[in-house]
């Protein structure tokens, strides 16, 4: 592979097809919060892109280094995701439905974002396998752009549930809960089927 125009569109787009299930979070996340500071998205949509430049690489080390065991994790990934994703939608579904939500939205513990940021981009480690030819210049080129992509789109997905979050006040817990199930579904029914 070489330095043209396909390279930094190839990334774009994978930074775009990686990113969606980090965009369907933070519009969660958006909802959860619809009076979130714009220092509170940034760090949000900062460590959705990290994770999303970090596993990518990671994946291309293990095609170099260590792929045996790279392939026999590979099998977990979905059951991860599904395992994070269920647990943290599954608390706002019960905090939605046990009392509404308070005055003002509990602010995303790290320890829950980071959760959230490696359920959302724990497929991303097979993306090492398709930029292995690259050399590690370009990997982390890609991995680049790939979190710069994803953060913007999270910005945007961040923006979106904060506006639908303050129309439908009460529910906004409920429905963000169902979307973070949803996406744990959809990451384990594709990654098992």
């Amino acid at each position: 592979m070489e330095w043209n125009l396909v390279f930094f569109l190839n990334s774009a787009l994978l930074g775009v097809g990686l990113a969606m299930d980090a965009f369907s979070v933070s519009m969660a996340n958006g909802l959860h919060d619809p009076k979130m500071n714009r220092s509170t998205m940034a760090k949000i949509a900062g460590t959705f892109g990290a994770f999303q430049a970090l596993m990518p690489m990671a994946g291309w080390v293990c095609v170099h280094t260590i792929l045996e065991l790279f392939s026999s994790f590979e099998t977990f990934i979905p059951w991860i995701a599904l395992a994070l994703l269920g647990y943290i939608g599954g608390k706002m579904l019960l905090e939605g439905i046990r009392g509404g939500e308070a005055e003002e939205a509990a602010e995303l513990s790290t320890g829950a974002l980071l959760m959230q940021g490696i359920a959302t981009s724990i497929d991303a480690l097979s993306v090492g396998f398709t930029i292995s030819e690259y050399g590690w210049l370009m990997a982390l080129v890609c991995a680049v752009i790939i979190a710069v992509v994803t953060f913007f789109i999270c910005m945007a997905g961040l923006d979106i549930g904060k506006k639908f979050g303050t129309k439908l006040s009460g529910k906004a817990n409920i429905l963000g809960g169902v979307i973070l199930i949803g996406i744990g579904l959809e990451i384990f029914i594709s990654g098992v089927l």
